[in-house]
């Protein structure tokens, strides 16, 4: 019989466990509605798992621990959301009121800059392009508005659906491991382990970085314009830590609104409009200079051109959410590339 020799027996195995991995990559892939939760209460799992680890040498259960460890991440996490949510909601209302505003003060710019052309050159510039591209920023205004009840839905999903799936990843960690490991065949099973063990170590170092990156930039860009008395300081902040997650093009999005709001309130050639590009600029020369080097790039350890090339290719195929999980995706290939290479070649050369 087929099972009677020892080496079909393990190429059987070898088969079925890389069945499973590529049915799980596809599953992932293809139900995004349950694929997104579920990566972000993985993430949540591994940053929160220590910390449960540590609660039960008190000789506390596994699930008491866990119920701790929500309760006082509801207290931290919700104490500051009451508070900040009126106020990014009052802010949001001043912005969506101001939008008129900066339509029609684009519009008189727009005409300065072309009557300035076609006094110095003679060219008049058509109104088409202006018009156009407003008329393409109202589509999109439009069709989020009308999508905005689709996303809240979305998200009120992922509230309930995050915290659910990460209460049982850390309560049965164990035991999903060990099923998950009683499929890996014998002998790739220590490489495997390793291999898992880095990757969940890197992963949730990664995340941990890029989150203190974003708290460090949005809390430094908070601080300055609430100083300078800029409006809408708290909902810039906020946009300017949200969007640096965002490898490279994350600090040029979170400028944008404030330009935009500060030209409206004060002008473009105004001093504070001077002050707020020299504070994000002073905010952004202390993530790449300081908090980017200690921080993101001595986990993932990557070549900057690597990481360049895979910030392209995950924004290619999957957009922001692309760019953002590019690095760590990457980080994961190479470190599986290297064990292979290490395997096969480390080992016939011993």
């Amino acid at each position: 019989m087929i099972l009677s020799s020892r080496k079909n027996i393990v190429k059987i195995q070898l088969a079925f466990f890389i069945v499973i991995i590529i049915l799980f990559c596809a599953l992932v892939l293809t139900l995004p509605r349950i694929s997104i939760p579920l990566s972000l209460s993985y993430i949540l799992f591994l940053a929160l798992n220590p910390i449960v680890s540590w609660l039960m040498r008190f000789r506390l259960s596994k699930t008491k621990s866990t119920v701790i460890v929500f309760v006082i991440l509801a207290f931290f996490i919700g104490i500051p959301l009451f508070k900040v949510i009126p106020v990014l909601s009052l802010q949001t209302k001043d912005i969506q009121y101001s939008l008129p505003q900066i339509e029609q003060y684009i519009i008189v710019q727009y005409e300065i800059v072309t009557d300035f052309i076609k006094a110095k050159t003679g060219h008049e510039v058509a109104d088409g392009y202006i018009f156009q591209a407003l008329t393409q920023i109202e589509g999109w205004a439009s069709d989020f508005v009308v999508k905005l009840p689709n996303y809240l839905a979305t998200l009120l999903e992922w509230i309930f659906l995050v915290p659910f799936f990460t209460f049982f990843m850390i309560r049965d960690a164990d035991t999903f491991k060990k099923m998950f490991l009683s499929f890996t065949p014998n002998i790739i099973f220590e490489r495997f382990y390793y291999v898992m063990h880095v990757f969940n170590r890197q992963l949730g170092d990664y995340f941990f970085a890029k989150f203190v990156e974003a708290m460090i930039v949005g809390g430094i860009i908070t601080l300055g314009l609430l100083i300078m008395g800029v409006n809408n300081a708290v909902i810039l902040g906020f946009v300017a830590g949200l969007t640096n997650i965002v490898p490279y093009v994350g600090p040029f999005l979170g400028v944008i609104p404030a330009i935009v709001l500060t030209m409206i309130e004060y002008g473009l050639t105004s001093p504070t409009m001077g002050a707020v590009l020299i504070l994000y600029s002073v905010a952004n020369a202390v993530d790449v200079f300081f908090v980017f080097p200690f921080l993101v790039s001595k986990i993932v350890n990557l070549h900057p051109m690597i990481v360049a090339i895979s910030v392209i290719v995950g924004s290619h195929y999957a957009g922001i959410t692309g760019m953002v999980i590019s690095i760590p995706v990457v980080a994961a290939i190479k470190l599986i590339i290297t064990e292979i290479y290490n395997e096969i070649y480390t080992e016939r050369s011993k």
